[in-house]
């Protein structure tokens, strides 16, 4: 890693020394769901659906036991609530056809799953099994290709940028640390910049101080 690398990284875990992934979950079949639902909706709303959900069907098997109208209704105060009920009513099923009731491990097994792409798969090989990946969602997106970490249009592309730009070891926690950020400092609109600990070394900080010194 670069020495500003390192700093950015640095920079970030002093700010965040609670980073951690903010969907609640005990299993891996849990949080598959969880991420599921949680595209284009806050964790803090999933959580709120999921604490009644795996309250009342903890597991794979009381999972399948729901029709999807039942999903959609555990479900409903959620974006894409339809879409999202039948995408689960038919992975639950293919879990327990093709993989034994287990959530298969690998990228290319996990994006067969209906609802799961690259993002929601690389959320749970990192956070359920501990295996080294960057799921990059908006806010990682937007953070990293704002500081300078990765310079893409694309989310392929910037989780292929960061993968090369961060030690392996390092990329479940600066994605973490990614989210935290964009969530809490640098937003989309009206970015905390003033109180961000790694405006020395973000790369658009600079360009617009710059600018504001080549205008006097």
């Amino acid at each position: 890693m670069t020495k500003k690398t390192e700093r950015i990284l640095q920079g970030l875990r002093e700010a965040y020394p609670d980073v951690r992934c903010e969907l609640n979950f005990e299993t891996p079949l849990q949080l598959l769901t969880a991420t599921v639902l949680s595209a284009q909706t806050t964790d803090r709303q999933v959580n709120k659906v999921t604490e009644v959900l795996f309250r009342d069907c903890p597991g794979l098997e009381a999972l399948l036991a729901l029709s999807e109208e039942e999903i959609a209704q555990y479900i409903h105060t959620l974006g894409f609530y339809n879409t999202k009920a039948r995408n689960l009513f038919r992975l639950f099923r293919q879990l327990a056809d093709q993989f034994g009731g287990e959530v298969p491990r690998t990228m290319e097994e996990l994006t067969t799953l209906p609802g799961v792409g690259r993002k929601t798969a690389n959320v749970v090989m990192s956070n359920a099994f501990g295996i080294p990946a960057i799921a990059v969602d908006t806010h990682v997106f937007r953070v990293s290709n704002r500081i300078g970490l990765a310079n893409a249009t694309t989310v392929e592309e910037t989780e292929k940028q960061l993968q090369k730009a961060i030690r392996k070891d390092l990329w479940s926690l600066s994605h973490h640390l990614l989210i935290f950020h964009g969530r809490r400092c640098c937003s989309a609109r009206g970015p905390k910049c003033e109180e961000c600990g790694i405006s020395q070394d973000c790369r658009q900080r600079q360009d617009e101080m710059m600018g504001r010194g080549e205008e006097r």
